[in-house]
């Protein structure tokens, strides 16, 4: 489930300010009287609509095919996924900010996602790779998340348990969601 969120919404955020910049529609967009979070905000809502759509095929499929079970509380999984989702969608926010083009949005989301993919322990086990690997993949918010999906819906672990996952994911959302704002800024400028 983290992986497929972390490619889709990272890329198609990322490439929604790139199409705005090629297609030159972002002019119209600043010509509105708006503050510039209000413009990322605006742009982040609709894919976490998308990000739950895609969270709930994915929950349904794995209890129906799979009989996955969900030990845990369903409305704090989803509260967790509201945090990555957001967490994800402001760095596809800040690389609209970086790309001159959809290619290059797309080029670093590819960027993003390969080392997310080795270092989250989704393909390795965490604690079997390299110190130096693991304090990258500490600073990943598909680490965190794996470790909360995990926990949540195989372990029944309660708020106690899921926290020391939560509060990195938050920080990280907001270092990256301040400098995005900041390229913003730069970029209308």
């Amino acid at each position: 489930m983290g992986t497929i969120l972390t490619m889709t919404m990272i890329m198609m955020t990322g490439m929604a300010m790139t199409r705005e910049l090629e297609r030159g529609t972002l002019e119209n967009l600043l010509a509105f009287p708006v503050h510039p979070l209000e413009v990322m905000i605006g742009k982040i809502l609709p894919y976490i609509m998308v990000g739950y759509i895609q969270v709930t095929v994915i929950l349904v499929a794995a209890h129906l095919l799979f009989s996955v079970p969900i030990a845990g509380s369903l409305p704090m999984l989803l509260l967790c996924v509201l945090v990555f989702l957001a967490a994800n969608l402001t760095v596809g926010m800040m690389f609209s900010t970086i790309a001159k083009s959809q290619l290059q949005a797309m080029q670093m989301t590819f960027f993003f996602f390969l080392p997310s993919m080795l270092l989250s322990g989704f393909m390795f086990p965490f604690r079997g790779m390299p110190h130096w690997a693991q304090v990258i993949g500490e600073g990943l918010p598909l680490t965190h998340f794996l470790r909360i999906v995990r926990g949540i819906m195989l372990k029944g672990n309660g708020w106690a348990e899921t926290w020391p996952n939560v509060w990195p994911l938050l920080v990280f959302m907001t270092v990256v969601m301040l400098i995005g704002f900041k390229r913003y800024r730069k970029t209308l400028d």
